[in-house]
């Protein structure tokens, strides 16, 4: 199984969190945009620029490592939030837009602090799905 440096997911969650804060204080739905942007280029190319950027100043240690396909579900679930943090936006739900980005800003934050949402859902979906299997 491929697996992805912590430090590089690190610099992601940073990304994530900072821009989502540079787009509430400014007021700047547009940030949101080019985060959706840096998202839906990392889960197609598998290249991040929060990633990019930040390489240069990252210490990778062997032994701490994360699961790409895990990374990969956790950044679809940014691209979904985004997705429609930016559908709120476009048909006037300020509030809405706003909401959805600060649920990603909250599950960013908490995946820095130590604990991972997004592996939360995608542990148990795993298990929904095993359930299924057997019936």
């Amino acid at each position: 199984m491929k697996e992805i440096p912590e430090s590089y997911v690190k610099a992601n969650q940073t990304g994530i969190v900072l821009l989502v804060i540079a787009a509430s204080l400014f007021r700047q739905p547009y940030l949101l945009a080019g985060l959706w942007l840096v998202q839906v280029m990392g889960l197609l190319t598998g290249r991040n620029l929060f990633v990019i950027v930040a390489k240069p100043f990252l210490k990778v240690h062997p032994g701490k490592t994360q699961a790409a396909e895990l990374q990969r579900f956790n950044n679809t679930l940014a691209v979904v939030f985004l997705s429609l943090s930016l559908a709120a936006f476009l048909v006037g739900l300020a509030w809405a837009g706003y909401l959805f980005s600060w649920l990603l800003f909250a599950a960013a934050l908490a995946a820095l602090s130590g604990y991972c949402i997004g592996c939360t859902l995608y542990f148990q979906l795993k298990q929904l799905k095993a359930r299924w299997r057997r019936v």
